[in-house]
């Protein structure tokens, strides 16, 4: 440990080390940042690690990989050996082994030398494994089938395959999937935890399929294998009763595809492949729409039908369909998938009407409301899902829709107490209005169950101001809610992946859940949806061409260069960059050909901002410039330095250009002062040296005059935030963070917000109630004030910088964030007396500087370990309030 310090340090510090007794050891181990994941299709698959927490630094690895786990107990690794490699690289480890055929199970493990004094290595970790998928379309000897008469506006179809094992089973796979959504079962039981699946995708181009192991489901003798399909985002038709933001032109059958493949303990094997042989009937649900609601008749449940020994003689066979497209791709589903985690119960119910009963749950979130009543059959009970209320009482659904409503309906069978909830759609609500019940309700009629993208998580925050809990709250909630696959916009109204909804927050989301794997397929999801012109729509998949800027504005289809570079610098993930160079250069060709003058000036500008009067060239060339300016360090990283050299020129270009535009030389303003305009002007740090502080010093005054205010929407928002953060004036954000007036996060909260709004003032205001899109303060939380960041020129945070932020009233903060190291702890106490202690846990293979948060800094240079400092001494010095330009 070495220490270092900046100017004269008037602190005294006690510190203390707790090191673990364990000797280093390989844990967490992941492939694709999956743990091990089934039916992969990347060739060269990425390993990773974790080593077990300690003060360990990673000299040298050896991975080794076999075709079964007995054989690395006998230390034959007949796949890859990778002997000792010199490196401290514990991520992205490409696998350079024996080339990878369709349905091949790996096992691999790996060890680590720590010792610079010792040759001696830890264990080999525990086995881990991957499966690959089927990697060729000559591997699917399952064909899609449909319904022989199904359309749009029938009871949706169901499907079943009855077969019969006559011998012990060794391994069963599963693969399946369907247009559009799909339940699978197997003898009247989920296959699975997975729901609302296949991920959203550009359904022509690509559908995601998945592989189940499904040995220990299997039953001696007769089994069912039974699908429901549902509509989904992938038939969206215009349906009376029933809201749809989007409709297609026309019905398109719904139809799977699917192989179960057998190998016995004697060898043999069998596949049980979809085809004219399945059977297929018209279900109890009776319409589904990605939008507006389900309805569903338990009276035309089929008792068993999906179990074994059924007799199915009266049902139809199915047939044989196209894919959507003669190019279409089977792709493994490499993001997790969409799982219920969590519930919630009623807090209220309230009667505003006669037999109108609407269920409070307490917080808004997305997914499904779950249904327990009993009574006569043909007894149809009706729900409204709805953010907030009307004034009578009743659900308000005005901010969704204006004709339609978004409905589900149940009609009961009248078979004792019957449970349902949707299974082909999901809502976003905290309100139901329920009508129709046999019998009044009570507080286990409706219970929620949360649905979001089963990413890990990945931080949390705390401190001792209860106003930014709930902040960093609201905006967990928001990003929760609209983990869905994609990336979405909201949850109730229109579910589409906009994509400066997700990438302008990127560092808030990636702080609280482990995206890496999930990003991946936005990227793809955006490669899939350029035009030939190379523009990115302004939301992906693209399921309706909008106009105008709603298709084509810079800060939307910019993430086509952001988000790979995000993922570069968060996780360390270059590959990314390497497969999708091509894309990102083809969308700055774009970008170039509507430039004028190093120039843009088109777009939906600083969307919901309350200042209307900023010109649209500011947001525009904005995007343009970040862009280039990435665009040069992505080329650099690859390599390319011919056209790392052009970008930075270009970027340069833009630059001036922006401020020839812009920058006043009078006033030394930009664009006539906007707070957007000179965060722009700061955070691309275009600033002429000399005008720097004189504009940082107007950006504070502007805030300070509208009564710590912001004045921005959520292109400029993170601009904003990290200008004034990397100038050392977390002052300010603290202040604006503190605001209970409109508008800002604190005024949602005080009106009663449980998830972000859309709008500043979204609680009294309308629109969304479920937004994630002003999120970014919520990284400041993690990294300003539990001080938690990735040191400069550092990727996939191996060196970290740990500077938490001591200002207002806090007297307490303690924030965590997983790295793909492991995890970080900071966490800092002021007491009464001036007494501090501050405490650091850092994880192994991580270096960090470790500044005390005093005036006059000192820095502590550790490695991985647990820190705890005691600090005593004079009060800290406050930031000089710059005066007003």
């Amino acid at each position: 440990m070495r220490v270092r310090f900046d100017r004269h340090f008037r602190w005294f510090a006690l510190l203390a080390v707790v090191a673990p007794s364990l000797a280093a050891s390989p844990e967490r181990l992941q492939v694709e940042n999956r743990t091990d994941p089934l039916g992969i299709d990347v060739l060269s698959p990425r390993l990773s690690w974790n080593l077990n927490q300690g003060p360990y630094m990673q000299l040298a690895y050896q991975v080794r990989a076999a075709s079964a786990s007995g054989l690395l107990n006998q230390d034959t690794a007949d796949l890859w050996d990778s002997g000792r490699v010199e490196s401290s690289q514990s991520s992205s480890i490409v696998y350079q082994g024996a080339a990878l055929q369709s349905r091949q199970r790996v096992f691999w493990q790996v060890r680590v030398w720590t010792d610079s004094q010792s040759d001696t290595s830890s264990q080999w970790s525990a086995p881990a494994l991957f499966e690959m998928g089927l990697l060729s379309p000559a591997d699917w000897t399952g064909q899609w089938i449909t319904h022989p008469s199904w359309t749009y506006g029938q009871p949706l179809p169901i499907f079943v395959r009855q077969f019969a094992l006559q011998k012990p089973v060794r391994s069963a796979r599963l693969y399946v999937t369907g247009l559009g959504v799909y339940v699978v079962t197997l003898n009247g039981r989920p296959v699975t935890d997975d729901v609302l699946a296949p991920g959203n995708t550009a359904f022509a181009k690509r559908v995601e399929y998945a592989t189940y192991d499904i040995t220990g489901q299997l039953a001696a003798g007769v089994n069912a294998i039974g699908v429901q399909l549902g509509n989904g985002s992938y038939n969206a038709v215009l349906t009376p009763g029933h809201y749809m933001d989007f409709v297609n032109q026309s019905s398109v059958p719904l139809k799977l595809i699917a192989q179960l493949e057998l190998t016995y303990t004697d060898g043999a094997s069998q596949t049980i492949a979809s085809g004219p042989d399945w059977r297929t009937a018209l279900g109890p649900t009776t319409v589904s729409t990605w939008y507006g609601g389900e309805d569903y008749d338990a009276r035309r449940e089929l008792a068993g039908w999906d179990g074994p020994g059924t007799d199915l003689s009266g049902w139809d066979f199915a047939v044989a369909a196209t894919p959507p497209s003669e190019t279409t791709q089977l792709s493994w589903r490499a993001a997790p998938p969409v799982r219920a985690v969590g519930a919630v119960t009623t807090q209220a119910i309230t009667q505003p009407q006669p037999g109108v009963y609407v269920f409070d749950m307490g917080v808004n979130f997305a997914g499904w409301q779950q249904l327990k009543v009993s009574g006569p059959a043909g007894t149809r009970v009706t729900m409204l899902i709805a953010e907030q209320l009307s004034p009578d009482g009743t659900v308000d659904q005005s901010q969704i829709t204006a004709k339609d409503p978004v409905i589900d309906t149940y009609v009961l069978s009248g078979n004792g107490v019957e449970t349902w909830h949707p299974k082909f759609e999901y809502h976003g609500f905290r309100y139901l209005q329920v009508s129709g019940l046999p019998a009044p309700p009570d507080n286990s009629t409706i219970t929620g169950i949360i649905l979001r993208g089963d990413n890990e998580s990945a931080g949390s925050f705390t401190s001792s101001n209860d106003l930014l809990n709930g902040i960093h709250r609201i905006i967990g909630r928001a990003i929760q809610s609209n983990m869905m696959s994609i990336f979405t916009d909201c949850p109730d109204r229109e579910k589409l992946g906009w994509l400066a909804d997700m990438q302008g927050i990127f560092p808030s989301i990636a702080r609280n859940y482990d995206v890496a794997a999930y990003e991946r397929t936005v990227v793809r999801n955006m490669a899939d949806a350029q035009t030939g012109l190379g523009l990115v729509p302004d939301f992906v998949p693209e399921y309706v061409v909008y106009d105008d800027g709603f298709r084509d504005d810079p800060n939307w289809g910019d993430a086509m260069i952001l988000t790979p570079w995000s993922l570069y610098e968060t996780y360390g993930d270059k590959r990314i960059l390497e497969d999708y160079y091509p894309d990102m250069q083809g969308y700055l060709a774009y970008l170039i050909s509507k430039s004028q003058g190093n120039l843009l000036d088109y777009g939906l500008n600083d969307w919901i901002t309350p200042d209307p009067t900023l010109p649209t060239a500011v947001t525009a060339t904005y995007a343009y410039y970040r862009s280039a300016a990435t665009m040069s360090r992505v080329a650099a990283v690859l390599g390319n330095m011919d056209d790392a050299a052009d970008y930075t020129a270009l970027a340069q270009q833009i630059a001036d250009a922006f401020n020839g535009a812009f920058l006043d030389p009078v006033t030394h303003v930009y664009a006539g002062g906007h707070q957007a305009a000179d965060a722009v002007a700061l955070d691309m740090n275009i600033v002429p040296a000399d005008l720097r502080q004189t504009v940082l010093d107007h950006l504070i005054a502007d805030i300070r005059a509208q009564g710590n205010h912001v004045n921005v929407g959520i292109v400029t928002l993170g601009a904003l935030f990290r200008s004034l953060s990397n100038a050392g004036r977390d002052d300010v954000i603290f202040d604006i963070a503190t605001q209970t007036t409109s508008p800002s996060y604190g005024y949602q909260i005080m009106h009663g917000a449980t998830s972000l709004t859309e709008e500043w003032d979204g609680p009294t205001h309308g629109g969304s109630q479920n937004h994630m899109m002003l999120g970014a303060i919520d990284e400041w939380f993690t990294a300003g004030l539990a001080g938690i960041r990735q040191a400069p020129d550092s990727v996939g945070y191996t060196s970290l910088e740990i500077k938490p932020i001591i200002v207002g009233d806090l007297t307490h903060v303690a924030g965590s964030y997983r790295t793909p190291n492991g995890l970080v702890e900071s966490e800092w106490t002021m007491q009464p007396d001036g007494q501090m202690s501050f405490t650091v846990t850092i994880p192994a293979n991580t270096r960090a500087s470790v500044y005390m948060p005093v005036e006059n800094h000192a820095v502590y240079e550790v490695g991985a370990g647990r820190f705890q400092f005691n600090v005593s001494g004079e009060a800290m010095g406050a930031p000089v309030e710059p005066a007003a330009r």
